[in-house]
């Protein structure tokens, strides 16, 4: 196991929802820590609680009970509108459905993401260019979705992700709607942006095939953190 710090950690998360009679807890006493330089997947059953994870994670859902630490500043205790700007300084999303404007070229659904996280940003368009590139669709940049395949809208999507340099790009389910080839293909490119770049990668999928790009696996049973595995021999092809 890495001896670097975690970029984040959850130290006895729970979140509960409803009150009463009508009370679920979706997430128990979770322990978490995310590495640089590793994937990390997430598996369980549907319903087991792996999307309030990566949610709390990611600083979109706070947690009923228990810390979240980014770069280790415990972020959980902060005020809402203070959260915001350390969501989008740490982490890139990557969703099953895309989640592209159908209206605006890759170039621009790239570069509205760069204006959002840098309203400062003087050179969008040329780092969404760049960021394109990135992600092998130089020459796809100037197409609207509707023109794009689903691995290339998740190319553009990933592309998205990294716009403003997160040191974690979070996927939920960000294969499930591609062909086998091409969510191999997908996540080998994930698999360069944690290898090379040293950003951390933490997908929730049902697909064991992913395991042969991953670092370890948390798995996720009745809203617990139930084991999390190293992978004997990662980044097999």
């Amino acid at each position: 196991m890495t001896t670097a710090s975690p970029l984040a950690s959850l130290a006895g998360v729970t979140k509960i929802y409803g009150d009463g009679d009508t009370q679920v807890t979706a997430l128990a006493d979770a322990d978490l820590s995310i590495y640089p330089g590793e994937i990390l997947l997430i598996e369980g059953p549907s319903g087991s609680g792996k999307t309030t994870l990566i949610s709390i994670l990611g600083l979109l859902m706070r947690p009923t009970r228990g810390d979240v630490f980014i770069r280790g500043e415990r972020v959980s205790a902060l005020r809402e509108r203070d959260l915001p700007p350390i969501r989008a300084g740490a982490f890139g999303f990557v969703f099953q459905g895309f989640n592209l404007f159908p209206a605006l070229t890759a170039q621009e659904n790239v570069a509205i993401a760069i204006k959002m996280k840098q309203p400062r940003a003087r050179n969008a368009d040329a780092e969404a260019r760049r960021l394109l590139a990135a992600v092998g669709l130089a020459n796809r940049m100037h197409h609207k979705p509707a023109d794009l395949s689903g691995g290339q809208k998740q190319r553009v999507a990933i592309a998205r992700a990294l716009a403003g340099d997160p040191a974690i790009i979070v996927g939920d389910e960000p294969t499930a709607a591609l062909d086998t080839k091409t969510a191999l293909d997908v996540m080998a490119l994930l698999r360069s942006l944690a290898s090379e770049h040293g950003r951390a990668v933490v997908v929730v999928t049902h697909d064991p095939r992913l395991e042969r790009f991953a670092d370890r696996v948390a798995r996720v049973e009745d809203g617990r953190v139930i084991a999390v595995d190293t992978i004997a021999h990662p980044h097999a092809a």
